[in-house]
C-alpha cells in the first residue's frame, strides 16, 4: 500500500524525469519540491514505489525512472487536470474556423494537434454511416464527360467523373438532377442503394444510361466514405525523442504506417468510456507501439463519434496532452456541427 507522501513522491519523479529526461534520485527532489522531510526518508519512500514496480532504476546506483505502472497512476489519480491557456484556445479558433472542406480540416487538425503538443497526431475518418445526403449536383465538362459532385450534411464533398453516352439537353439532364435530389436528399448513406434503385421509374427511359452512370458514381463515392481510414501529422516529431525509444523508432513508424494497429486500439480505447482515454506502453502489447502512449478523445461529425489520437513515447507531459487533445477534439465537433 502506498502512503500519501509516496504517491507525491510519484508524481514529483513523474514530472521531473518528463521535463529532464534523467533518472530523478531523493536528493533531487528534496531540492526541487517542499516535502519538508530528509532525503533518507524519501529514499525509503522510493523503495516503496519501487516494491510496488511504479519505478525502476535503469542503471545500478541511479535514480528512478516510472514505470508503465507508475505512468497509469499517474494518469488516472495524480495528473492535474489542465485548460489550454488562451493563446492556444486562440490558435485552435483561428486555424479551423478558417478550414474549406472536410478533407482540410482534418487535415489542419492533426497538423495543429501536432503542433500544440511536439507528438504525433491522429484523426479517424468518420464511416458516416448516419451522415445525411445533402444534395448531387452534375456538371458537365465537355468531351462527353461529366463531374458528379456528392455533399453530405456535415459538409463533406465527394466528386467522381463519369462517361456520358449520347446527347441529352440542358432540360433533361436538370429533369434527371432533379429526380435524384428528390430520391436521395435527407437519406442516410446506408439508405442511398434503395433510393438510387427507384430512380428508373421516374424517369424516362431515354435517360436510364445516363441515370445509370451517375448512380453507380454516387455509390463510388459513399463506398469511399464508409471505409476506415486515418490522416496524421508530426511524425517527425518521433525523431525528436528518438532518446526514449530503446534501439530505434522504426518499429513505432512501421506500426504507425499499418493503419489497422491504430484503428484497432482506436476502437479498443473508445470502449474505456473517458472523455480523453490513455493507453500507456505494454497496455497495448504487441503492436509495435509498446514504448509509446496513446491518447484519444471522440469527435462528432454528422451525429457519428469518431476518434481523434495523439501518440508519442510514454515519457510524455500527460496533463498538457490530454488537455490538448480533448480542446481540440470538442472544437473540430463545434466547427462540423455549425457546417
Amino acid at each position: 500500500m502506498v502512503s500519501q507522501r509516496g504517491l507525491e513522491v510519484l508524481r514529483a519523479i513523474v514530472q521531473d524525469y518528463v521535463s529532464s529526461r534523467e533518472p530523478v534520485g531523493s536528493k533531487a527532489i528534496v531540492d526541487r519540491h517542499n516535502f519538508g522531510v530528509s532525503a533518507a526518508t524519501i529514499r525509503n519512500d522510493m523503495a516503496l514505489l519501487e516494491e510496488e514496480e511504479l519505478i525502476v532504476a535503469p542503471h545500478t546506483s541511479s535514480g528512478r525512472v516510472p514505470t508503465d505502472k507508475g505512468y497509469r497512476l499517474f494518469v488516472d489519480h495524480l495528473a492535474e487536470v489542465r485548460h489550454i491557456s488562451a493563446t492556444q484556445k486562440q490558435a485552435i479558433e483561428q486555424f479551423l474556423d478558417s478550414s474549406g472542406d472536410f478533407d482540410e480540416l482534418l487535415g489542419r487538425t492533426v497538423r495543429l494537434l501536432a503542433q500544440l503538443t511536439n507528438q504525433v497526431a491522429i484523426v479517424q475518418y468518420p464511416t458516416l454511416g448516419s451522415t445525411r445526403v445533402h444534395r448531387v449536383e452534375f456538371v458537365a465538362l465537355g468531351n462527353r464527360r461529366a463531374l458528379c459532385v456528392v455533399i453530405t450534411d456535415n459538409g463533406r464533398v465527394e466528386q467522381r467523373l463519369i462517361e456520358v453516352d449520347g446527347q441529352f439537353t440542358d432540360e433533361e439532364v436538370s429533369s434527371l438532377i432533379s429526380a435524384v435530389n428528390k430520391s436521395v436528399a435527407a437519406k442516410t448513406l446506408a439508405e442511398l442503394p434503395g433510393a438510387l434503385n427507384a430512380i428508373p421509374a421516374q424517369i424516362p427511359v431515354s435517360l436510364s444510361g445516363l441515370s445509370a452512370s451517375f448512380s453507380s458514381a454516387i455509390l463510388d463515392a459513399v463506398q469511399s466514405n464508409r471505409q476506415q481510414k486515418l490522416v496524421m501529422a508530426g511524425a517527425a516529431n518521433l525523431a525528436r525523442t528518438e532518446d526514449d525509444f530503446s534501439g530505434n523508432i522504426y518499429p513505432v513508424l512501421d506500426a504507425i504506417e499499418e493503419q489497422v494497429i491504430v484503428l484497432k486500439l482506436f476502437a479498443e480505447m473508445s470502449a474505456f468510456g473517458q472523455e480523453v482515454a490513455v493507453s500507456i506502453g505494454h497496455e497495448h502489447s504487441q503492436t509495435g507501439l509498446e514504448q509509446t502512449s496513446l491518447l484519444t478523445a471522440e469527435y462528432v461529425a454528422g451525429g457519428e463519434a469518431s476518434t481523434l489520437g495523439l501518440l508519442g513515447p510514454t515519457r510524455m507531459d500527460y496533463s498538457s496532452n490530454m488537455a490538448a487533445v480533448r480542446a481540440v477534439a470538442r472544437y473540430l465537433s463545434n466547427v462540423l456541427d455549425a457546417q
